[in-house]
C-alpha cells in the first residue's frame, strides 16, 4: 500500500523536495561569510551542490565550497539548518529542493580554483549576508550566526557588554 501511495504521490507531484548540501564559509578571524555568485543569474548564493557518491553529506558540502569558492576548511559534520528553493532548469520548470546547510570554519582561501572564472566571491557579515540573498530560509540561518559588525566600532567595550554580562 506504501509502494503505491508513494508512486501516486510521484505522479501527481507530490513527491518529497530533492536534497542538495551548502556550506556556508566562515572566516573565524573577521565574522564574515563568503558569498559567491550563482553562475545563471549572478545573484549571491552559498556554495551547494547535489550529494555524492562515496561522500558524507558535510563532506559533499566541503567539495562544493573548494569547487565553486576555492575555499578549504574544517567542516562541521552537523547541520547548521535546512531552506527550501525553487531551482528551475533550463526548459523553463522548477522543482522543490531541500537544502542541509553545513558550517565551513575557512582556513585556506585559494586564487586558483575550478570555478575562479565562472563566480564572483566576496565576504560579508551574517546580518549583510541574509539582505543580500533570496531564500528566507537561508536567510534565517545566516541570521542566527554570531555577528561582529556590533563590535566594530568598540571593540573594547562591546566585547566588555557581552562577554562580562552587562
Amino acid at each position: 500500500m506504501n509502494a503505491i501511495r508513494s508512486s501516486l504521490r510521484m505522479l501527481l507531484g507530490k513527491r518529497p523536495p530533492a536534497m542538495q548540501v551548502a556550506a556556508i564559509c566562515l572566516d573565524r578571524t573577521s565574522g564574515k561569510v563568503l558569498l559567491i555568485s550563482s553562475r545563471g543569474t549572478g545573484r549571491w548564493v552559498v556554495p551547494k551542490g547535489w550529494p555524492m557518491a562515496g561522500r558524507t553529506l558535510h563532506g559533499a558540502a566541503a567539495q562544493e565550497a573548494w569547487e565553486e569558492a576555492g575555499i578549504k576548511g574544517k567542516i562541521r559534520a552537523t547541520e547548521v539548518g535546512r531552506y527550501r528553493y525553487d531551482k528551475t532548469q533550463d526548459v523553463g520548470f522548477a522543482f522543490p529542493v531541500e537544502v542541509r546547510v553545513f558550517l565551513l570554519e575557512v582556513e585556506h582561501v585559494a586564487d586558483d580554483f575550478p570555478e575562479v572564472r565562472q563566480r564572483r566571491r566576496e565576504w560579508f557579515f551574517p546580518g549583510q549576508a541574509a539582505e543580500l540573498v533570496d531564500e528566507r530560509g537561508l536567510q534565517d540561518i545566516l541570521r542566527a550566526l554570531p555577528d561582529k559588525t556590533a563590535c566594530s566600532d568598540a571593540a573594547a567595550r562591546c566585547n566588555k557588554d557581552t562577554h562580562d554580562g552587562g
